[in-house]
């Protein structure tokens, strides 16, 4: 029986889509002798060619061979705001045969601890705005380092506010085995011939679950390309499309939809490293943006945004994210000013972005959208396993080409989280959803401890370990909250060590949190309690506290 949600496919659109058979490096490379004098890059109004891109990643990545010792398959943490520098260190990276590793430039040194620990890498490229943080890890952790400047790449006069860490000069770079990135590319190394193929190894993501310390997806130029194609062909991106960088490009749906979808399609993208609304205006009234990847709450706050008034915002084509549900009077906002609707979609890191979208001719509201290219989804009962019909509650399974191939050294995990039906393996979600008869998902609960805070993803069982480590917390719960402009936020309930009772106050848990975890992570709220509801054997009962915020 054919699936019911093919009878909804765009009718512009193959069913099946044929990748092509190359690492992503390629992508940029055939961008670049495609279109070599187009802008790719515009940062705070300065512009940069496809020549110039290809070269000076190709400067960067012959540093990385030659100098830094990196070689095919070894990987590289990134850790940078969303930048010009950014993909640049991104496609080095690829270039020189090896592995990015981007994460959070939210991250703190305790956090950088685990992802050089477990990835195995020793080489960084980061913001020098940043390295503060690796510092402590020079010699140990971390052999060499290049040092950014976001400066370096900021020629031209803008009416835009640069933030203060954008238009520093540039530091000197002293540290033993740091050198500044233009220094890197300075020297001019010629990388050797790029060896790597779409099934070698190209990225690991790290995301956390239930047992607290991140996990690395491991990610192929395959899985890369499927969603950054697919990406570009269901939101229709091409070479005169201009594409608005506002999700940070080291988490799946900026790295996919407005960095390698963008490259792919041999588009121009705009960047803005920290969300400004007031600035976001400008740039798509100025340079005509296209295409915007986003969370809601960044539509929410445009419309909102006084500047936004006189702008003209007509040039927009496609508006997509997920994450969290579009509301609908903002979703209205959207039509009425731009004449376009939100394109709503559903994925994970497991998956490098989208399993679900909502097609183009048929964007329904709080819905994940139907199975994308090759991909096929139903749901299950978590406890049996077996497939539910339409309309039915259970966890959502999804078989495609863009699954990870497993966790990072982490072979019980990988095990864990795929099953295997009718010759097929199927990636277990973790997310409660229902399917409707048309083929189209919605989702319902997660099955996981997932906060999502403006689409970033908390752990709690992460914050729970680190907040152990706060000298005066004898027990803590985390869970979410209700919040009118995240949608939902951080919440600590903490049982104080008895000499602490008193005279430890929020906010300074607050406090010690920003220390020691990454902004978006730190408890919004804190409420101190002499005990923490526990079952039968003796489980702290973390769903009664968050039961009880949302007033179930």
């Amino acid at each position: 029986m054919p699936a019911p949600h093919l009878k909804h496919w765009p009718k512009q659109l193959p069913q099946h889509l044929t990748l092509p058979d190359t690492s992503l490096w390629t992508n940029l490379a055939i961008s670049g002798q495609r279109y070599p004098h187009k802008a790719v890059s515009v940062f705070f109004d300065t512009r940069l060619t496809y020549q110039h891109f290809v070269a000076e990643a190709e400067a960067l990545a012959g540093y990385l061979q030659h100098d830094c010792g990196i070689a095919r398959g070894d990987r590289v943490l990134l850790d940078m705001q969303n930048s010009p520098q950014f993909v640049l260190a991104y496609y080095a990276i690829l270039r020189a045969d090896a592995v990015v590793v981007p994460v959070s430039p939210m991250n703190v040194t305790d956090e950088l601890e685990h992802y050089f620990d477990d990835s195995g890498a020793s080489v960084a490229i980061l913001g020098q705005e940043l390295f503060r943080h690796l510092k402590p890890l020079m010699g140990t952790r971390v052999k060499r380092a290049i040092v950014a400047a976001y400066s370096d790449h900021l020629t031209a006069a803008t009416e835009l506010n640069v933030p203060e860490f954008i238009r520093a000069p540039r530091e000197p770079v002293t540290d033993a085995g740091a050198i500044a990135w233009t220094d890197a590319i300075a020297i001019g190394r010629a990388p050797r011939a790029p060896t790597a193929g779409p099934d070698d190894l190209a990225a690991i993501l790290y995301t956390s679950g239930t047992t607290g310390k991140p996990k690395g997806c491991m990610h192929t130029h395959r899985t890369l390309m499927c969603t950054a194609v697919g990406g570009a062909l269901w939101e229709g991106m091409m070479q005169d499309s201009v594409v608005l960088a506002t999700a940070p490009m080291f988490h799946v749906t900026g790295m996919q939809h407005s960095m390698n979808a963008g490259l792919y399609a041999g588009a121009t993208i705009a960047f803005l490293p920290r969300w400004d609304p007031a600035a976001a205006g400008y740039l798509i009234e100025r340079y005509h943006v296209t295409h915007w990847a986003n969370v809601p709450t960044m539509v929410v706050d445009l419309l909102a945004h006084p500047s936004t008034a006189d702008r003209d915002l007509s040039s927009l084509q496609n508006v997509f994210g997920g994450g969290a549900s579009m509301p609908e009077a903002v979703a209205a906002q959207l039509q009425a000013r731009c004449g376009i609707e939100y394109m709503e979609a559903y994925g994970m890191t497991e998956t490098i972005s989208q399993t679900h979208v909502n097609p183009p001719q048929q964007l329904r509201k709080q819905c994940l959208g139907i199975p994308t290219f090759d991909t096929d989804s139903f749901v299950i009962d978590p406890e049996t396993l077996k497939p539910l019909p339409p309309g039915e509650v259970g966890e959502i399974v999804s078989a495609g080409p863009q699954l990870m191939q497993g966790y990072w050294n982490n072979p019980e995990a990988t095990r864990a989280t795929f099953l295997e039906f009718e010759g097929r393996t199927y990636l277990r979600t973790g997310d409660l959803g229902r399917m409707d008869e048309d083929g189209f998902f919605y989702i319902a609960d997660r099955l996981k401890r997932m906060i999502n805070a403006s689409g970033y993803k908390v752990w709690p069982a992460e914050l729970e370990a680190t907040l152990y480590k706060h000298p005066d917390i004898k027990e803590v719960a985390i869970v979410s909250a209700p919040d009118g402009r995240r949608g939902e936020t951080v919440k600590a309930y903490v049982v104080l060590k008895d000499g602490a009772r008193g005279k430890v106050q929020a906010d300074d848990i607050v406090a010690w949190s920003r220390q020691h975890m990454a902004a978006y992570k730190v408890p919004r709220q804190v409420e101190f309690t002499d005990a923490l509801p526990r079952s039968g054997t003796g489980k702290i009962q973390w769903r009664t506290l968050q039961d009880k915020e949302w007033g179930r």
